[in-house]
């Protein structure tokens, strides 16, 4: 089956190569670097104990120093699951959604047409470039050397100019040979509505080349050179080669700078995109003449996890963030967020690093702002919240915002983040001055009023601040380490497990990893300190667990750490379901379906708490710490007393 052109390629974008590997490997967390995409594993293809097996996820390739192995995700899944290219791709397809092409008998044909509209745009870039050289191109060599390009940057960037001529282009090629409708379908050429023929699309414009991230010319975006042209920046229309909410500006220059340590910096014009990459900034982009799309977020994603987007400091420059604030939030994923550095001034890069050099703008960088940030500013800067109302506005707005993030942890940790930066307003937050304020209306700060007495527990383990998940993660944590044959069986709830203390997070990681040790405890206290092991088993919740006093029973292990994920996963459940009603009634009020939601979300604690029950209500744990079914104990008793049999120490008749 003939693929069509460009599918393998959007196919390797959309996907991670270190989330498909990573199905199938380990990853050595002291080796490894998630946020540069620098992975290491034991090698799947050969028996290893080392981390030999490396990941560059930035690029889309996997080697192995030990059995030498190379190759992307496709032939990845090729030798993992044993099936031929068509079968590897077909499943790659699925994880990314992207739907696989019917059989088409014409791809090779549509292949060959791709190709030569390639050559097509690459016979017009020459054209262009070959026209800035003329005298006709004066004016625009003029006007990019007052913007600072010298003709070493002209060359680099392959920077041309397109005549004032309605034909240029147009009759040029023809003399090349290029048939009239391979201008229009590369987007060179124009129909006229007047029965004439083709006419050029770009004229009296200096010319940007727009390659794909093979490198391959897809398109052009020209300036115009006539201060009254409708038209400031013009860009090829869509073609078979060019779609320009999937298309970034300098793409393949910056994923390969970007992969050599480079941040990933996004501007908003060619212009821009140039004048940071001379100025040493080599991974810039620029989306094309529209706000960043969902495609273009995800290829930003593919090339660095935080771009830092450089927009202009004044409001079209806010707006902008703004409007991508709002494309990234469902999008979000651990580790993938944007950052936002605004520019001074109402400044462009270009401007900034004309007027104050390279340092200047390093500095802006430098203090790009958390997404966050900006979405907290955008719904309370210039705002007055001086009454209830005002104030539970704002709760409502900041939480349909955050409601808008799909992973559950992200959309957690930006609700604390805002009740901080809420805190911080209204808590050590300011009032109306009196008459020796700063005048009506006027603000002063006052000292943070003391909260309400926190309201008794009716349990001893659910203590403030999330004591009561703390003493179930350490119980669980123990339970792995004293049994380390359990984390495979119970890998993905422990994967799935948030830890709300720091220790536990890190210990977590070292039980996943290093589960297959030889001494699984001295592992851990080889990375972690044995400080750790020994606060963990300080615990009296942990110390008083069967399965840990007597380590030598996995029947008994299993059903502690069943009981006790059990309990953690409902009652966070139940966290959550309450969270999410306080919300719902604040904007809505009560209804039927928000009353059953919570009455089962409590039904569910019950049950975790009552199957536990019933556990013990019908096992016991025997003396070598199995567990034996209560009735069954009794009926065996019973016989041994008919036939005559003691216990040893019983002493009478039968004893021994």
């Amino acid at each position: 089956m003939a693929l069509p052109p460009g599918f393998l390629d959007e196919l390797r974008g959309r996907l991670s190569l270190a989330q498909v590997v990573g199905r199938k490997v380990m990853w050595d967390s002291r080796k490894s670097n998630q946020g540069k995409g620098d992975m290491w594993a034991p090698c799947p293809f050969h028996q290893e104990k080392t981390a030999s097996f490396h990941v560059d996820d930035r690029k889309g390739y996997y080697y192995c120093f030990g059995c030498h192995a190379k190759g992307d995700a496709i032939s990845f899944v090729r030798e993992t699951e044993g099936v031929d290219f068509i079968e590897a791709v077909r499943i790659l397809a699925a994880e990314a959604g992207l739907p696989m092409p019917e059989a088409d008998p014409q791809a090779r044909e549509k292949a060959d047409r791709r190709s030569e509209l390639h050559a097509v745009m690459e016979q017009a870039v020459q054209y262009f470039r070959l026209q800035l050289r003329t005298a006709g191109g004066a004016a625009a060599r003029d006007y990019l050397a007052g913007r600072g390009l010298t003709p070493e940057a002209l060359e680099r960037w392959e920077i041309g100019f397109a005549p004032p001529g309605w034909q240029g282009l147009s009759d040029h090629l023809s003399g090349k040979g290029v048939p009239p409708d391979r201008m229009l379908a590369a987007g060179l050429t124009r129909p006229s509505d007047k029965g004439r023929a083709p006419y050029d699309t770009f004229r009296n414009r200096i010319m940007f080349p727009i390659r794909d991230a093979r490198g391959k010319p897809i398109a052009f975006g020209g300036r115009a050179m006539d201060p009254s042209d409708s038209a400031k920046y013009l860009n090829s229309p869509e073609t078979e080669l060019f779609d320009k909410s999937r298309a970034l500006f300098n793409h393949g220059p910056a994923r390969a700078a970007a992969g050599q340590g480079q941040p990933l910096i996004v501007a908003e014009g060619y212009m821009d995109v140039i004048a940071l990459s001379e100025a040493g900034f080599t991974a810039a982009v620029a989306p094309l003449g529209t706000a960043v799309t969902e495609h273009q977020l995800a290829l930003l994603w593919r090339i660095a996890d935080e771009p830092v987007m450089a927009l202009d400091g004044d409001t079209a420059g806010i707006r902008a963030a703004m409007r991508l604030i709002d494309v990234a939030l469902p999008r979000l994923e651990a580790g993938k967020s944007l950052r936002f550095a605004l520019l001074p001034g109402g400044q462009d890069p270009d401007d900034l690093i004309r007027s104050a050099g390279p340092a200047a703008m390093r500095e802006v960088i430098d203090r790009a702002r958390p997404m966050v940030s900006l979405l907290w500013e955008q719904e309370t800067e210039g705002r007055v919240f001086d009454s209830p109302e005002r104030r539970a506005a704002l709760d409502k707005a900041l939480r349909t915002r955050i409601r808008a993030i799909a992973d559950p942890s992200i959309r957690r940790h930006y609700g604390d983040e805002i009740q901080r930066l809420r805190q911080e307003l209204f808590g050590q937050g300011r009032r109306p001055a009196g008459p020796a304020g700063a005048g009506a209306g006027g603000w002063q700060r006052q000292r943070p009023r003391p909260g309400p007495t926190p309201r008794a527990k009716a349990s001893v383990l659910a203590g403030p601040d999330g004591a009561e998940d703390r003493l179930r993660e350490a119980a669980i944590l123990a339970l792995l380490v004293s049994h380390p044959d359990m984390v495979g069986r119970f890998a993905a709830r422990i994967e799935a497990m948030e830890c709300t203390d720091p220790d536990h997070a890190a210990l977590r990681a070292v039980v996943l990893a290093r589960a297959d040790t030889i001494d699984l405890r001295a592992a851990i206290a080889a990375e972690l300190g044995a400080d750790v092991l020994e606060k963990l088993f300080g615990h009296a919740h942990v110390a008083i667990i069967p399965a840990v006093r007597r380590p030598g029973s996995p029947e008994v292990a299993e059903l502690c750490l069943t009981e006790e994920f059990a309990k953690l996963e409902a009652r966070r459940g139940h966290v959550r379901e309450v969270a999410e009603a306080e919300e719902e009634l604040a904007d809505d009020g009560a209804d039927e379906y928000l009353t059953a939601r919570l009455a089962q979300s409590a039904e569910a604690i019950r049950s975790a708490g009552a199957a536990a029950r019933e556990d013990r209500t019908n096992y016991e744990t025997g003396p070598n710490g199995a567990r034996v079914n209560r009735d069954e104990r009794h009926a065996f008793d019973d016989l041994l007393a008919r036939i005559g049999y003691r216990k040893p120490g019983q002493g009478g008749p039968g004893a021994s």
